[in-house]
């Protein structure tokens, strides 16, 4: 199959979340199961042109918005290891900026005139190149518009197109007065395509227009579909449900990887466990904590955001602390928040490690050092932290919804089933109850030990994934009349004919 790959960002090139990690790695496991994939993303300020030595291939695209022309320049790469080329959308007016889509925490203004720019530059280009798609993969709001273009002003009826949801809560939502610098008129302000309560959506382009849907996990395919988790598409998602699908996002292991892993403090495996502990030694003495074996140590990595579990881990976190252990955490959000650790760093100096910004050393060191990996979340579309904790040997105390439901199950040290530990209600009760429990098993060596074995055993590699996505283009290829097994055994049916008839000849 030839796929094109839309993704505002794609790792290594530049991230501010998950999005970009997915970006990075299943177009490569794709391309490895002998797929040709073609990435596109903007050039922003951040994509350093001599360490990807990128190289121009065209100058001065025309490209509508609005009323009036801008000019694109295009960049090409390759995402470093791989065979997977990557072209950057360039104009600085829209991207040399400081941030992707926004500053100090505020939206750019024109974020819809500039992914509007952007979507449209990708349809004007790509019929300029040998690359003709088969599939059309756009992700969350930034690049829906591509699947509209695609389906109602471009044309394009034999290329099929798919929507990745990587987060509900982000709907690319803007005033009704902007709608013109999509390209597109009023018709496109209705209920059944972009209306959304006054405003317009951009993931309504991808919800409406795409042959098929799909998030980050099974479980959060179904929540979406519902009032809590649908953020006000829930009905259209319902008429939809026939094309909603949930694949899991793999993890990859070239760099989550403790074996190998250069920003840990000693590289451990399954046959070395017990070097683990000297990471956990090493994340105390970093974080200002005592460095007691015996206090087990929780870890979090994450936005300091409500979504995040964080309201109800305020309210808990002094019981937390009393149950006798370390917490170490690292990340940034909302401000409240950020006092709320900070004087709670000063209450229990023995107790925290507050890491308040994104070092990628440090996260790595608590997977490392941490013996429980912390998700209280409110909602969670797929989650990775749980997948990389278990590759390090660190056991997830997770809320059950969306992808922490599909990869952690409840661990009933009786019976030795299950990998983590769950709660369902969003509580600080609950929670804490999970916590306990965690820590009451963590103290039983006996048990504690074989599971962090086990789940160092999970293999959540993109290759499976890859797999399923390539199931998942097929469904959207038969909606616009191509089947694959079809097409492919008509082809080796005339090669088979060909092999006679020259057979015959000689």
């Amino acid at each position: 199959m030839k796929i094109l790959y839309a993704s505002s960002e794609i790792v290594p090139f530049a991230k501010t979340g998950g999005l970009a990690d997915v970006a990075g790695a299943l177009p490569v496991a794709l391309s490895e199961l002998g797929h040709e994939v073609v990435l596109v993303m903007p050039k922003y300020r951040a994509v350093d042109e001599k360490k990807f030595d990128l190289e121009k291939v065209f100058d001065g695209l025309p490209v509508r918005v609005a009323d009036r022309i801008e000019y694109a320049d295009v960049y090409r790469s390759k995402i470093p290891n791989s065979k997977v080329t990557v072209y950057f959308i360039s104009n600085r007016k829209y991207f040399d900026r400081d941030g992707l889509y926004q500053e100090r925490g505020v939206d750019y203004p024109d974020n819809c005139e500039r992914f509007s720019f952007f979507s449209r530059a990708v349809m004007e280009f790509i019929p300029k190149t040998s690359f003709v798609p088969q599939i059309v993969h756009c992700n969350d709001w930034q690049t829906a518009l591509i699947i509209s273009y695609a389906k109602k002003m471009y044309k394009w009826p034999k290329t099929a197109t798919v929507y990745s949801i990587h987060n509900m809560g982000y709907l690319g939502l803007f005033p009704k007065d902007q709608l013109f610098k999509t390209g597109f008129g009023w018709e496109m302000f209705t209920s059944d395509t972009l209306e959304f309560w006054g405003n317009f959506s951009l993931t309504k382009a991808g919800l409406v227009f795409a042959d098929v849907i799909n998030t980050v996990s099974e479980t959060y395919a179904q929540e979406i579909q519902t009032v809590e988790f649908g953020c006000g598409l829930d009905g259209l998602l319902k008429s939809r449900h026939a094309d909603v699908y949930g694949i899991l996002n793999g993890i990859d292991y070239n760099v989550w990887n403790p074996e190998t892993d250069p920003q840990i403090v000693k590289n451990y495996g399954i046959k070395s466990i017990p070097l683990k502990y000297e990471n956990k030694a090493a994340l105390q003495r970093i974080n200002g904590l005592p460095e007691k074996d015996n206090l087990p140590v929780i870890g979090m990595i994450t936005r300091l955001a409500d979504q995040k579990g964080f309201d109800i881990l305020a309210r808990a976190l002094e019981e937390i602390i009393q149950l006798k252990c370390q917490l170490v955490i690292l990340g940034t959000g909302d401000l409240k928040y950020h006092e709320l650790l900070l004087a709670a760093k000063k209450k229990y100096p023995r107790n925290l490690g507050i890491n308040l910004g994104f070092d990628s050393a440090m996260a790595q060191q608590i997977y490392a050092g941490s013996d429980m990996f912390l998700m209280p979340s409110r909602y969670e579309p797929c989650g990775l932290g749980q997948l990389i904790s278990y590759k390090y040997g660190t056991i997830p105390v997770v809320r059950k919804t969306g992808g922490l439901a599909d990869t952690v199950h409840d661990y009933d040290p009786k019976t030795g089933k299950g990998d983590g530990f769950v709660f369902t209600e969003y509580s600080s009760a609950a929670l804490v109850a999970a916590v306990k429990r965690a820590i009451d098993t963590y103290k039983n060596k006996k048990v504690w030990m074989p599971l962090v074995e086990k789940v160092m055993c999970y293999d959540y590699s993109w290759a499976s994934s890859a797999r399923k996505y390539v199931e998942l283009y097929k469904k959207a290829l038969k909606k616009v009349g191509v089947d694959l097994e079809t097409t492919s055994s008509a082809r080796k049916f005339a090669a088979d004919k060909m092999s006679k008839r020259d057979f015959l000849l000689l």
